[in-house]
């Protein structure tokens, strides 16, 4: 692996041009393929072998105009009653019915029930004739045009309901410039230098605008959720740039040596080039592992995610190379301090060996100290609640949310979040039974109100409403289902029938029921698979066991922060956000997946350079202080980068962008401190040269991945071209 990833940055530096406009065509011939495939994202929930989604398929295959999405028009008159505002209320109505996809419009002056108690509030249902992620955007965009034209000081209407929710799309733009900005001015002072700056950054723009653009090609056959677009920034932009941070610190240490640019490029391609490999593969099957949940659309946005992480791995063993070979020597060029010493560049006197003597002289103590800040930050992922944040997390400047607030003053919060209950009926006689059913319904416990049972023509399926007294996203209204499906429904069904609890809140808690049972499968497969890679590589099983064991601890810790903020609310207003919020339900093994597999990149990196040092010495102390002493600035301004990224999207109105930003920039600090800084020299000067001990027979039968180039790497080098300034 060493020796190729030494040749392959050799031929792209020489290659440079021809490397580059490879890389530029890639680009471009990715999007216009993308755009003429015409892929868009879709928020596809199907959930296979769930009751929800048997909801559904029943009334897409026999009650099709009860399966189609549905908004709510909310309409509240500012000044008098609503029925003074009646004409503007009718001929809005009347402009909603005429566009396409549109099956049906009720007025709520001639709908009883629709208005609230005191005349102001009232509510219009819109049915289309098909599920959100079929009908697109379009739809969507034409309801709010017509309800443009209906505003006035006197009447306020706004757009509410499933369709609402789907329809308004999260904006990334700003969040990945803030990033950016924020990634340069580290780089900077990092390096001192604005083209060893501007390495970096332009490898990781390239990069994720590759992946994304593979994305769209991706989205063009299968269902890929528009939150894949947040994630995959989020992370491609972090690792991009942390990826390239890493050999170009590498190769000015080299020239720092007195290597040749074109055999620094190479070697630095070997070894961080290496680390960064293995990362890369070890956080692409962490996201891809997301597959064991069964979930599609969990699938789908890992798959997103890991393609650009992939892309990532490539542009900084192969472009990044390329551009090193433009800058050669000059590469501290335009540099901001007046005296500068290559980052990679260790005094024995620096403040990070000093660290590493005294992490050395007092394991124990840091070991213990770490360790329990850790569990204390992790214990309140013990009372972590799954859930899905409704309309009610949206900015108050978001119709759906200003729709949200007016249908819960005027009916109550359970309005917002009404279950569908999708009847089978085999028996024609068990239809007039029903009203036992309804009756049972409305007396049970969390019910506000319940329609009647509206069959469908052929009278082999029913539709019926039930309102919850309770908001979508509070716990009551999960129990409310578990007691509907397990308690009253089987009691008062009759016979020949057969109940199925759909709608979209009972969508969201079976997703939350699926990962719920899920994760532990999941998490024991990612650390299983982590686990033999980093033997491999390695060659050692307490190194990648206190890996496994450090990195889950890390991540325990950064679910007890999420839980604080967004579950206990210590500090969300200085978020934006104005109530509590339930952890969303697919957030824990995204973080998981992100999460672990970012931390094995600083796990890879740091442990490389340890075990170099340790095979050249054979002295574990000496290896583990020198390991931290040349990779621990590095790993502070990598980390610093990913927060700064991951921090930027908090900017974001959605609350679950909110929370991965939250969740990993609060990982990746605790990783790249406590863990990284403290933990891992701790542990390895207490274990000694145990952390290097493999059976003899184990290390026969696993494949040779060893750190050390595999032949003479200045083999060539002699006759090479120069490069660089220095041509």
């Amino acid at each position: 692996m060493s020796s190729f990833l030494y040749r392959l940055g050799q031929l792209a530096a020489r290659r440079r041009w021809r490397t580059l406009t490879i890389w530029i065509g890639a680009v471009v011939t990715i999007f216009v393929v993308g755009g003429a495939l015409g892929g868009k994202f879709t928020d596809d929930f199907n959930l296979p072998d769930s009751e929800s989604q048997r909801a559904y398929d029943l009334l897409a295959e026999r009650y099709p105009a009860a399966s189609g999405t549905s908004a709510f028009i909310v309409f509240h008159s500012t000044q008098g009653q609503l029925d003074d505002q009646g004409d503007a209320v009718g001929s809005t109505l009347d402009t909603i019915a005429g566009q396409p996809h549109v099956v049906a419009v009720t007025n709520p002056l001639e709908t009883p029930g629709a208005v609230s108690p005191d005349g102001t509030i009232g509510y219009a249902q819109v049915a289309y004739d098909e599920p959100a992620v079929d009908l697109g955007v379009e739809p969507f965009e034409a309801l709010q045009g017509a309800l443009e034209e209906a505003r006035s000081p006197e009447l306020a209407v706004e757009i509410g309901g499933e369709y609402a929710s789907w329809g308004t799309q999260p904006e990334t733009t700003s969040s990945e410039l803030i990033g950016l900005l924020a990634a340069m001015i580290i780089l900077l002072i990092a390096f001192g230098s604005v083209v060893a700056m501007g390495l970096p950054i332009g490898t990781a723009v390239i990069g994720l605008a590759t992946g994304t653009g593979l994305t769209l090609i991706l989205a063009s056959f299968a269902s890929v959720p528009e939150f894949a677009t947040i994630l995959s920034s989020m992370i491609g932009l972090g690792v991009g740039i942390d990826y390239a941070l890493f050999i170009v610190t590498r190769y000015r240490q080299n020239l720092h040596d007195g290597m040749e640019p074109l055999h620094a490029i190479g070697l630095a391609n070997a070894t961080a080039g290496q680390a960064v490999v293995f990362s890369g593969i070890m956080v692409s099957i962490a996201l891809l592992g997301l597959w064991i949940s069964g979930i599609a659309f969990v699938g789908m946005m890992a798959t997103a995610a890991a393609i650009v992480v992939l892309v990532a791995v490539v542009a900084a063993t192969t472009l990044l190379p390329a551009l090193l070979g433009f800058a050669g020597t000059a590469i501290d060029k335009l540099s901001i301090h007046r005296r500068h010493k290559p980052t990679g560049q260790v005094s024995k006197e620096s403040m990070w060996s000093r660290w590493g003597h005294e992490v050395e002289r007092h394991p124990w103590r840091y070991f213990t100290s770490a360790a329990l800040v850790l569990v204390v930050l992790a214990l309140p992922l013990f009372s972590m609640k799954l859930g899905f944040p409704d309309d009610g997390t949206a900015p108050t400047s978001e119709t759906r949310r200003q729709a949200y607030d007016l249908l819960s003053e005027g009916f109550g919060p359970g309005f917002n979040g009404p279950l569908l209950l999708a009847v089978e009926i085999d028996d024609p006689a068990a239809l007039p039974q029903l009203d036992r059913l309804t009756s049972a319904i409305e007396t049970t416990e969390g019910v506000a109100a319940v329609t009647p049972a509206q069959p469908n023509e052929a009278g082999d399926a029913a539709i019926i409403q039930v309102i919850p007294t309770t908001s979508p996203q509070d716990e009551a209204t999960t129990d409310l289902v578990r007691r509907l499906r397990s308690e009253t429904i089987p009691d008062a069904t009759p016979e020949g029938a057969v109940v199925h609890v759909g709608g979209g809140t009972a969508t969201f808690i079976d997703l939350s029921d699926r990962i719920t049972n899920a994760l532990p499968w999941f998490i024991g497969t990612v650390v299983l698979l982590s686990f033999l890679l980093l033997m491999v590589v390695f060659r050692s099983i307490l190194v990648p066991l206190k890996a496994a064991v450090l990195n889950l601890l890390s991540i325990g810790a950064a679910y007890g922060v999420v839980v604080m903020i967004f579950q206990w609310g210590w500090g969300r207003s200085l978020l934006g956000i104005d109530q509590l919020i339930p952890i969303v339900s697919f957030v824990p093994m995204m973080m998981f997946a992100v999460l672990f597999g970012l931390s094995m990149d600083y796990e890879v990196f740091l442990l490389s350079r340890i075990r170099e040092e340790y095979l050249k010495t054979g002295k574990n102390v000496e290896s583990v202080v020198s390991g931290i002493s040349t990779t621990a600035r590095v790993i502070t301004s990598a980390a610093l980068i990913m927060i700064a990224v991951f921090l930027s999207f908090v900017s974001q109105p959605d609350p679950v962008g909110k929370m991965f930003g939250i969740g990993l920039a609060v990982a990746v600090f605790i990783d790249a401190t406590i863990v990284r800084i403290v933990l891992v020299p701790s542990t390895m000067v207490l274990l000694g040269d145990a952390n290097w001990w493999l059976p003899a027979w184990l290390d026969r039968i696993l494949p040779n991945m060893n750190l050390e180039l595999a032949e003479d790497p200045e083999a060539g080098a002699e006759e090479a071209p120069r490069v660089g300034a220095d041509a």
